[in-house]
């Protein structure tokens, strides 16, 4: 080798300078934060934000979901949970293990005994008395996708035989969407993953709760000076990232041999109004002042029930600025009134769609879902419970009788959505592989088995007129007629002997159903505490869970 062909291959002195400092540079503090971090475990600073964590349940070793997993897409002092449940690694034989993936309306909210998972629950156990099954309701209040995909990820370890997803409300208002108070809301999914990983490390948790004082929830009152417009530039990726999201799901269930239902999402047309509104930009005064004008104008009319007139004077608003929420949903009033079915319909889905403060799913969120259905594979199945749900309704437009409020299911509603997903379950079992003709226990017997009794009925409807005498609800055009439709339903004559017969059969029909007896357990409180305390005893989930009395008193 010449000296020339030396000299070629061996770095200039200025490189093999700067080489040991630049790499040095970057690599000391990789070091640094890992020391500081394995400090942090060692002095136990912070909280494993896993989604399971060891437990015992009746002396026996298992998995128990990890109180502190959500830490990372809350602010601090403010976790919000699902419903505490826990698995066995080894899935035990003839055991059928599903998980359900989505927001409060999968979660049952407002009370998780009478969701839809715990109607689907009974009707399988009913129709297949040989198979165990094990529903797994990850719902949770206010998370989205980006939680969603990590929750199935985590669980894929534990054998789910199929994932139902019920998801796609929070996109925008839940971690990482562009209208959230929640976290930053950074909407590229690179930054999104590494905010999560820093967030979840002891180092991450320590710097977000240092200095900041505890967070109070207020629900969807925290979220009022975070509106988002339909168009704007923000919103093409939150709908990506959705996408992207529920594809990986399905990813996720196809590598561990687990199924998918994916269902569009139900949102309140008709006795829901825009929680906020806002005119389009660029809009002059003169025109806002004749936009008013007009307005008021159809107010009037349309009180006095002059439908028709009414709605020509808010067509005539529409031409000068057709984004505001508000206006297409007194528009869709119009037309409902005067029999134009299709057309109310159409503007009531565009009000959804341009109200700012987005809490529904609006139309591209059930595209979204129901072009990952038709594109990934036969092992993921459509659910179009919208559209199921829209034949069922007065003129086809969903309102007040399928949904509380905006999202969240009533009974009914809770009961079809369950009886859509049991004839999907059953073709995916063994024990129903020649028997898929059969059908699920009606909803009188589903409610007595869950022991949904009538005072349990106007007690959800009485927590739901508290919800809803807060913002943004008392903002809404109609919130007195929402009222009003509650009000009728939070009554109840059924006297507390028929429900405790009620609680004491269902208890019977299934002893080892947990949610039963806590359920009872509040029921007795008010009767006779020392056995509202054996009941809640007899459903805590795992050995030394705490008890509590709804007064708050700690049983054990």
């Amino acid at each position: 080798m010449t000296a020339t062909s030396v000299s070629a291959v061996r770095p200039p002195s200025a490189l093999r300078f700067w080489l040991p400092r630049i790499a040095f540079a970057v690599v000391a503090p990789i070091l640094l934060l890992a020391l500081v971090e394995g400090a942090l475990r060692l002095f136990h600073v912070g909280h494993e934000t896993g989604l399971m964590d060891s437990c015992t349940v009746h002396g026996q070793p298992t998995m128990c979901y990890n109180m502190f997993f959500a830490a990372p897409f809350f602010p601090p002092g403010i976790i919000k949970t699902p419903q505490f449940f826990s698995l066995t690694p080894n899935k035990p034989p003839n055991t059928y293990r599903i998980v359900i993936l989505g927001e409060s309306a999968a979660m049952g909210d407002p009370d998780f005994a009478y969701g839809f998972g715990r109607y689907l629950e009974a009707m399988l156990r009913e129709r297949f008395p040989g198979t165990k099954f094990e529903i797994v309701n990850t719902g949770m209040v206010a998370i989205n996708s980006h939680v969603s995909v990590i929750i199935a990820r985590e669980l894929a370890d534990y054998h789910p035989d199929l994932y139902v997803v019920y998801a796609g409300s929070n996109e925008v208002v839940g971690p990482y969407g562009p209208g959230t108070v929640l976290t930053n809301s950074s909407m590229s999914l690179p930054v999104i993953h590494a905010s999560i990983f820093a967030r979840s490390s002891r180092i991450g948790q320590l710097l977000t709760e240092s200095g900041k004082a505890p967070a109070e929830w207020r629900g969807m009152e925290m979220f009022l000076n975070r509106q988002v417009r339909a168009n704007s530039p923000r919103m093409p990726q939150a709908y990506r990232n959705f996408e992207h999201n529920l594809r990986e799901i399905a990813q996720i269930a196809h590598d561990s041999g687990a199924r998918v239902l994916l269902s569009t999402v139900l949102t309140n047309l008709r006795d829901c109004a825009p929680f906020a509104s806002l005119h389009r930009e660029g809009i002059t005064q003169e025109l806002l002042r004749t936009w008013s004008e007009l307005l008021q104008h159809a107010q009037a009319l349309e009180t006095s029930g002059s439908y028709s007139e009414a709605l020509q004077q808010y067509l005539d608003a529409a031409k000068i600025d057709d984004q505001y929420a508000e206006l297409q949903f007194r528009i869709a009033r119009c037309y409902w009134n005067l029999g134009d079915y299709t057309s109310a319909k159409q503007r009531y889905e565009l009000a959804r769609d341009l109200d700012t403060l987005r809490f529904r799913a609006d139309s591209r969120t059930n595209e979204a879902i129901r072009k990952v259905a038709a594109t990934s594979g036969p092992q993921v199945q459509l659910l179009d419970t919208q559209a199921l749900f829209s034949n069922l309704s007065r003129n086809g437009i969903i309102g007040s009788e399928l949904l509380y409020d905006h999202v969240h299911l009533t009974p009914v509603a809770s009961y079809l959505l369950a009886r859509s997903a049991f004839r999907q379950v059953i073709r995916t079992l063994p024990a129903a592989a020649n028997a898929v003709d059969i059908e699920p226990p009606d909803e009188d017997e589903c409610e007595r088995l869950l022991a949904f009794t009538a005072h349990d009925r106007a007690r959800v409807a009485s927590e739901m007129i508290e919800r809803l005498q807060r913002p943004p609800f008392t903002g809404q055009l109609n919130h007195s007629e929402q009222l009003q439709s509650l009000l009728s339903r939070s009554t109840s004559t059924e006297s507390p002997q028929d429900t405790l017969a009620q609680y004491q059969w269902a208890i019977q029909q299934h002893p080892e159903d947990l949610t039963l007896h806590y359920k009872f357990g509040f029921f007795l409180f008010d009767y006779n505490r020392q056995a509202a305390a054996q009941e809640l005893i007899r459903a805590q989930p795992c050995d030394g869970f705490p008890v509590f009395l709804p007064d708050g008193t700690r049983v054990m």
